[in-house]
């Protein structure tokens, strides 16, 4: 197995394993499990729940739950994991820089990312799933992903060879199977990337603030089309340090802006998700980018679907769990489809 080849197996690795921690962590605050060890990266001062349980630790204003304290400490322990992963990506790819094609800012970026993110986990706890921490938490998150996707659909391409090849037994250069993708389709699947990213720091804030129950019904939020909401308290990014945010701190109203603000970001990432769908399978006749665009149709209607149900169903857990899930999914497709429109 050529080099190349490792580190790319290591990144589907790290891939796999990032979607679990993103979904996992979806789960742990769902479950209002964040604070679960309130201290950081112990749990009660000791390596494991079991530790903990076992000293009687637990205070009057912080209780051990060991349910909670065990989903909380199996996320700690996958992040690590992962870091491990992504930390051994980045030595190899130094230590094998002088082969042809080994990237070298990618794996350095996401060292980086993942340190960021140690330090985003800490303050996730130590200030008591502050909104604005967590929101970046899970942004982040879905970022080190992005960033292992990118880098694995890269190495793919280095693999495989892709892009202009020499036709056998001419002295013409001839394309590969596909001509190349027209501005218009590149500049579309960037808007719907852009959407998306957007969109999900929506869902990311509607999670954290506990938002997603303040509009039990579909279509309409509170029986009415446009109900009562405080948009001026809803956006309100730093509230002070102290504050217990678990369960959530807004009133009803601040909770519905949000909400609404959400429903009406999904439907402008829908329509810049389709158009750029549209584009690619308009102008581009290569299989790759075609089969892209057809993924991103089908993890947007996946998602909407999940995110209607979810609302019918009264927020059950496992469709709340699979919502986050299918943000994830949902930006891997879109990602997808922009690497496929760029030929380097």
């Amino acid at each position: 197995m050529n080099r190349i080849a490792v580190v790319r197996r290591l990144a589907l690795a790290a891939i796999v394993l990032g979607l679990c921690v993103v979904v996992f962590g979806a789960y742990v605050r769902l479950t209002y499990a964040g604070l679960g060890c309130p201290d950081w990266p112990g749990c009660y001062g000791h390596v494991t729940p079991l530790g903990a349980e076992a000293a009687q630790a637990g205070t009057v204003d912080a209780p051990l739950h060991v349910g909670k304290a065990w989903r909380e400490m199996i996320h700690r322990y996958a992040a690590t994991t992962l870091g491990l992963i992504i930390l051994a990506i980045a030595v190899l790819s130094i230590a094998w820089r002088r082969e042809r094609n080994m990237p070298r800012v990618l794996p350095l970026a996401l060292v980086a990312l993942v340190m960021f993110q140690g330090l985003l986990g800490m303050l996730t706890v130590t200030w008591k799933v502050k909104p604005l921490v967590v929101t970046a938490h899970l942004v982040f998150g879905l970022l080190t992903v992005s960033v292992l996707w990118w880098l694995w659909l890269s190495l793919g391409r280095i693999g495989s060879g892709a892009g202009w090849r020499q036709g056998a037994g001419s002295s013409s250069t001839t394309m590969s199977l596909s001509r190349p993708a027209s501005v218009f389709a590149r500049r579309a699947a960037t808007l719907g990337l852009v959407a998306l990213v957007f969109q999900i720091l929506l869902g990311g804030w509607t999670s954290t603030n506990y938002a997603a129950v303040a509009c039990p019904d579909f279509p309409t939020c509170q029986q009415a089309w446009w109900p009562t909401a405080d948009f001026k308290d809803a956006f309100v990014l730093w509230r002070g340090l102290g504050v217990n945010y678990e369960g959530g701190v807004l009133d009803l109203s601040a909770r519905v802006a949000i909400h609404l603000v959400h429903r009406l970001g999904a439907i402008v990432a829908t329509l810049a998700l389709l158009f750029a769908a549209w584009a690619t399978l308009r102008n581009r006749i290569d299989l790759g980018s075609r089969g892209a665009a057809w993924a991103v149709i089908g993890a947007l209607g996946l998602q909407l679907c999940i995110g209607i149900f979810m609302v019918l169903r009264g927020f059950p857990l496992n469709l709340a769990t699979a919502h986050n899930a299918g943000a994830a999914v949902l930006l891997l497709a879109t990602l997808l489809l922009n690497r496929t429109l760029r030929k380097t």
